[in-house]
């Protein structure tokens, strides 16, 4: 059985909020959209919320979904929301760095391949 990751495409007027990877080792360095693993008997949006207040410290309003099943290459597939952020203010708590980026810098930075599709929604949402 496939498991499930969701992401949220966490949007701040016309930019994007990256995350980049602590680990592991071969994808450490690289930027993504945050997000986890769903656990049992969870639901998509509720692991949404639960892992952007664990891994960013805020809590967020999940939107509409972006796309459909993205696979990440590791026996799972993405399911990516539109969020917003309705208090708190991000902190890398599991990441290296965050940045905020518009839509001319979207690609400005190495993202995982798996994310890079869904950025490029994203970006005909921010252009």
């Amino acid at each position: 059985m496939t498991g499930v990751v969701v992401g949220a495409a966490i949007v701040r007027g016309a930019r994007l909020l990256a995350a980049q990877r602590a680990g592991p080792p071969d994808v450490a360095g690289r930027w993504e959209i945050p997000g986890g693993k769903v656990e049992p008997g969870e639901g998509e949006q509720g692991a949404l919320i639960r892992e952007c207040e664990e891994e960013l410290g805020v809590r967020v309003a999940v939107g509409e979904r972006i796309g459909g099943d993205w696979p990440t290459g590791r026996g799972y597939v993405m399911r990516v929301f539109l969020a917003s952020i309705v208090s708190g203010d991000p902190v890398p708590k599991e990441h290296l760095a965050l940045r905020w980026l518009t839509a001319d810098q979207l690609f400005d930075v190495p993202w995982l391949s798996a994310d890079v599709p869904v950025v490029r929604m994203v970006y005909d949402r921010l252009g």
